[in-house]
């Protein structure tokens, strides 16, 4: 058996009361299923098999909110592992680096 990881990426509305409580049903039905947080909407599992991978997908199209884009990603642990982190490291600009700014009076 080879280790798969399920990436699930979201996009979901939070314009109001309503869609705000099902992005957080859907966040909830992810962690309490055995996601974790990569970084905000982005959420992996690992898996032990194709087959479970099969299973939790069925699951996942079962939790579906009705709005918004929901992306599944099916990874070997080996391509999971091959990813590259990419942190800027060059020092953070200061104001007086952006040169003169509009200032706009009313």
């Amino acid at each position: 058996m080879r280790p798969m990881r399920l990436l699930v990426m979201f996009d979901l509305p939070t314009g109001n009361a309503a869609e705000r409580k099902t992005y957080t049903q859907f966040r909830k039905f992810l962690t309490k299923d055995g996601y974790y947080m990569e970084q905000f909407s982005v959420y992996s599992r690992v898996l032990s098999s194709r087959d479970r991978a099969q299973s939790h997908l069925e699951r996942l199209k079962a939790n579906l909110p009705l709005a918004g884009a929901v992306t599944a990603l099916l990874l070997t642990e080996k391509q999971y592992e091959e990813r590259a982190i990419l942190i800027d490291t060059r020092p953070a600009q200061t104001y007086e680096a952006l040169g003169p700014q509009l200032t706009l009076a009313f």
